[in-house]
């Protein structure tokens, strides 16, 4: 007898099997029921293409059911192993965090908190309090608000201090960050008139006391966080920026993006400015990130003078991109290892910089002695996240000679947990400064099965 679509199951047949009964107890009725659906037109499709295969089986027709099932329901964020030796990759997550930090996300998330309540009054309190006190007593800023990013801590101080004013900055710090993000766009966004002095690779006070002549909102500096420029180049000393701001009478912005509370050349990098230099340098109101050198969640910090920073908090656009909850006691967290002296030890991007050679290469050395093979070479760990470009450290990485390259980063990306190397001359790179002592056991067992194929 010739088989037709007539001879295909309806929905009402497979609902009354027990593998459909054990679907909708898994994921949910209504979703059985699309995924039902969805399978049968596939079928349809397929054989009206050619007619010749047949019709699959019902218990055929259930199992690419539940597969679309699974498909529709997994989730796309999956954890990595990281054996780049790129501490801050912004494909991978940036900064991970510390124990302590991830402990205080995951009581405030539990339950409810005390976000906008007042324990002393059993009135309505405000969000931005929570990290402020923290961040005044690290920094020494009169004021401080958290927010959701960097980029939105720019967007809105612009917001709020220069609306359809004149803003002075540098042309050779009109950047543009990962995913297009350009500070004259932003600006342009936020109202505010962009003045560019200087050139490219020469900027002098002088350039920017010339257009202090007209009224001017803000003077701002953005830090070249991702990029160098070398050479024939002049560019005047912050202080006496600030300055010749001042004297102007006009008010200091500065967009430091990484947010470094250390000195990075502690670790070998060259020396990033820290926000503790900049306040001393007499900004009045500083940016910067949560999730880069200073190793938190993501969140965009505004530290500064409580004047500015009363009408920062005040403008609409402050709740559009406020934090939440886990952002603001994460941060809380991470800002205590540094009041406690115990970033080292505790932050993870921290104590990765900090690993000395010797550790790094034992390491290395007892991978492979494990997986039996590969050689323990000289390498270079980076920062990474748009923070010490073109800065590395010395660094240990084991080095494996396979067939191809392409092919074995291929496959790591398909283990269970995924594992992330590099290639260089079609050797494999691992990097142990960047892989956690806890997960050296899953990175190991997905080499092994690897290796053997």
């Amino acid at each position: 007898m010739m088989t037709t679509l007539r001879n295909l199951p309806s929905v009402e047949q497979l609902l009354q099997t027990e593998t459909t009964a054990r679907l909708i107890a898994q994921f949910g009725r209504s979703l059985t029921l699309d995924a039902l659906r969805h399978t049968l037109d596939e079928v349809r499709a397929r054989f009206k293409l050619n007619p010749e295969v047949g019709l699959p089986s019902i218990d055929l027709i259930l199992a690419e059911a539940e597969s679309t099932l699974t498909a529709w329901t997994v989730s796309t964020l999956h954890p990595v192993i990281n054996a780049t030796g790129v501490i801050l990759h912004t494909n991978l997550g940036r900064a991970p965090l510390s124990h302590a930090t991830i402990h205080a996300m995951d009581v405030v998330s539990r339950g409810y908190s005390n976000l906008e309540f007042d324990l002393e009054t059993g009135k309505r309190g405000s969000r931005l309090i929570h990290a402020e006190a923290l961040l005044q007593k690290l920094t020494g800023a009169e004021a401080a608000l958290v927010v959701n990013n960097c980029a939105s801590a720019v967007l809105l101080t612009l917001s709020a201090l220069a609306n359809k004013k004149r803003v002075v900055i540098a042309r050779s710090q009109l950047v543009e960050i990962g995913g297009g993000f350009r500070v004259p766009d932003v600006m342009k966004q936020s109202g505010a008139k962009l003045v560019e002095v200087g050139t490219t690779n020469k900027v002098r006070v002088s350039d920017y006391t010339t257009e202090f002549e007209e009224s001017t909102a803000l003077v701002m500096r953005a830090h070249r966080s991702n990029f160098k420029i070398v050479g024939f180049t002049e560019e005047p000393d912050f202080k006496d920026i600030v300055e010749a701001a001042h004297k102007a009478g006009i008010p200091v912005v500065d967009d430091l993006g990484s947010g470094a509370l250390y000195d990075t050349a502690k670790y070998g990098f060259s020396h990033e400015p820290t926000v503790q230099e900049s306040m001393q340098a007499g900004a009045d109101v500083i940016l910067f990130s949560g999730d880069k050198l200073l190793g938190g969640p993501q969140a965009g910090i505004i530290i500064g003078k409580k004047e500015f920073l009363d009408k920062i908090k005040k403008h609409p656009l402050a709740r559009a991109v406020r934090a939440d909850k886990a952002c603001l006691a994460g941060l809380s967290a991470t800002l205590t290892h540094y009041l406690k002296d115990e970033a080292e030890r505790e932050i993870p991007i921290v104590r990765m910089m900090s690993l000395t050679l010797e550790q790094v290469r034992g390491r290395a050395e007892a991978w492979r002695d494990e997986l039996g093979q590969g050689d323990v070479v000289q390498g270079e760990s980076t920062v990474g996240g748009g923070s010490l470009p073109d800065e590395s450290i010395p660094t240990y990485l084991l080095e494996l000679n396979v067939k191809s390259a392409d092919k074995f980063l291929r496959a790591l990306r398909k283990n269970n947990p995924p594992i992330i190397a590099r290639t260089e001359n079609d050797k494999v790179l691992l990097d142990p400064r960047t892989v956690f002592p806890e997960q050296e056991g899953a990175l190991l067992v997905g080499l092994k099965n690897l290796l053997k194929i």
